[in-house]
């Protein structure tokens, strides 16, 4: 078991609708150790790629792509929620759908911010039905930049999002995949990984 499952089952808590809260160390309050852990995992796994920006959607996965960013010594890109005032020029967009909130979100890049020279690890703290990480795919082949993988804290296997990735061909690395969890026992079942 890794360190990020052993944390999941101290503190994780399962709710209704395949929910797992995970507020108390990963994206309410954040144990900044943890997601040093997290980006050096990540480094690890992609070390074999040129990396030069991590991209990531407000505001969960922005901790977590820090972390992974200083490992690579690299930029972080977030794709905003909404275009502000303080977003000027050209900019890629995107639909994207969050699964704990329902609700759809076009969001934003600015074309300044990522270019076809660019080799992107997108990162995020859950995969469920992989509908951001979809819409941050759009981003990157916007620009024509490059894919080099997707990393995700935790997927949830059950659901499609982390399959259809792979089934479309893109390197997925998740640092804990659930296999079930079941919100009456709160027991949490991990799928093996090597």
């Amino acid at each position: 078991m890794n360190f990020l499952q052993q944390r999941i089952l101290s503190e994780g808590i399962v709710k209704p609708g395949n929910v797992l809260k995970v507020d108390s160390f990963l994206n309410h309050q954040m144990d900044i150790a943890l997601l040093d852990q997290i980006g050096a995992e990540f480094h690890r796994r992609y070390a074999d790629k040129p990396i030069t920006k991590v991209l990531t959607i407000e505001s969960s996965g922005i901790a977590i792509a820090c972390s992974v960013a200083r490992e690579f010594g690299v930029p972080v890109v977030v794709a905003k929620k909404s275009k502000s005032v303080n977003i000027d020029g050209d900019t890629y967009v995107a639909e994207v759908e969050s699964f704990t909130s329902k609700k759809k979100h076009l969001v934003v890049v600015s074309k300044k911010f990522l270019t076809a020279q660019d080799r992107v690890l997108i990162v995020d703290d859950f995969m469920a039905n992989g509908y951001a990480m979809q819409g941050l795919i759009s981003l990157v082949e916007s620009a024509e930049a490059t894919v080099e993988g997707l990393g995700i804290v935790i997927e949830k296997a059950y659901q499609e999002g982390g399959w259809r990735m792979r089934n479309l061909g893109y390197r997925l690395e998740s640092l804990a995949i659930i296999e079930s969890m079941d919100p009456k026992t709160g027991e949490i079942t991990f799928q093996t990984q090597e």
